[in-house]
């Protein structure tokens, strides 16, 4: 059966319980942390509605009830502002939902790994093409990251996995791709590795948190054995999705900021606060005042850091 070559879905793996940033995630999604003003899950959304995609499926798990209430009406809200008269909040508010845009939300049992989450998704996919976007990587393109990928795939019609060169020393953190040059963006994957040393990395190109898979990735993510710590893995889901079709992997146009990390996530809430519309300048006046202090070394006694 041909697969239509138009991504409607896209899934969201939340269930994962952000221990790296304890304690701020004792009792609040990861996902909720903010980058400047928005939380890190918004972002991932909004390139998804940005690439076309109106159905978001997320899966969760216990604990995530505020990434639901962050996309559903705030009906209290909303009548405060509307009673203190403040329409541009109304609608800053409103847009976190459009109209067009629907949220699937499906329990995640047991964390079992990204592969589990995927196949938790299996059955609001409808056997169709669908993108998964981790919200973790904040990813900023123009176009969009995901919309780059959507219109590959519109060209190709087969599974597309962003990728990034990394240091090689830095191959243990990530899947890496094993393939040939098609273009200079373009890879015809022959091999995936999860985390391999990097003695052994076939390559330095990482798959970064952005995928559009064929729905058949589905039976061979089920037939796959769980590994350490009884995790199902993607990556060997779509390994064996090699034996049947043809997978892409995609040199994206755009910055990647690691935000499962404490350090990514704080270098994007730099970058991203240096281009906001509202604070952005002053926000920049202010990190280049500060750097001349710290050249000077004249901040020490007078407790300024």
């Amino acid at each position: 059966m041909k697969v239509k070559n138009r991504v409607e879905e896209a899934v969201f793996a939340v269930a994962d319980l952000g221990t790296h940033f304890l304690p701020a995630t004792k009792a609040s999604p990861k996902e909720m942390l903010a980058v400047v003003d928005k939380p890190l899950i918004q972002y991932a959304v909004e390139e998804a509605y940005a690439a076309g995609i109106r159905e978001m499926i997320f899966v969760t798990g216990r604990n995530k009830r505020a990434i639901e209430d962050h996309f559903d009406t705030a009906y209290e809200l909303e009548a405060e502002l509307s009673a203190a008269g403040n329409d541009a909040l109304i609608a800053l508010v409103r847009s976190i939902k459009p109209d067009d845009m629907d949220c699937v939300y499906i329990r995640q049992p047991r964390a079992l790994g990204l592969g589990h989450a995927v196949l938790c998704a299996e059955r609001v996919v409808r056997g169709e093409p669908f993108a998964v976007l981790l919200a973790d990587d904040l990813m900023i393109g123009e176009p969009p990251i995901m919309r780059q990928m959507i219109e590959l795939f519109g060209e190709h019609g087969c599974s597309i996995l962003a990728v990034q060169e990394v240091p090689k020393d830095q191959t243990r953190r990530y899947g890496i791709v094993k393939g040939k040059a098609l273009s200079a963006d373009l890879v015809n994957v022959e091999g995936l590795i999860e985390k391999p040393h990097p003695n052994v990395a076939p390559s330095n190109l990482a798959i970064a948190g952005r995928y559009v898979l064929t729905p058949a990735v589905f039976d061979l993510i089920r037939e796959q054995p769980r590994g350490t710590g009884g995790e199902i893995q993607l990556t060997d889901g779509i390994s064996a999705l090699l034996a049947t079709e043809q997978v892409l992997a995609y040199r994206y146009h755009g910055k990647r900021y690691d935000c499962g990390s404490k350090l990514g996530l704080m270098q994007a809430s730099v970058v991203l606060g240096e281009v906001h519309p509202e604070l952005g300048g002053e926000f920049a006046a202010w990190l280049r005042d500060r750097q001349k202090i710290l050249e000077a070394r004249d901040y020490g006694d007078r407790g300024l850091v």
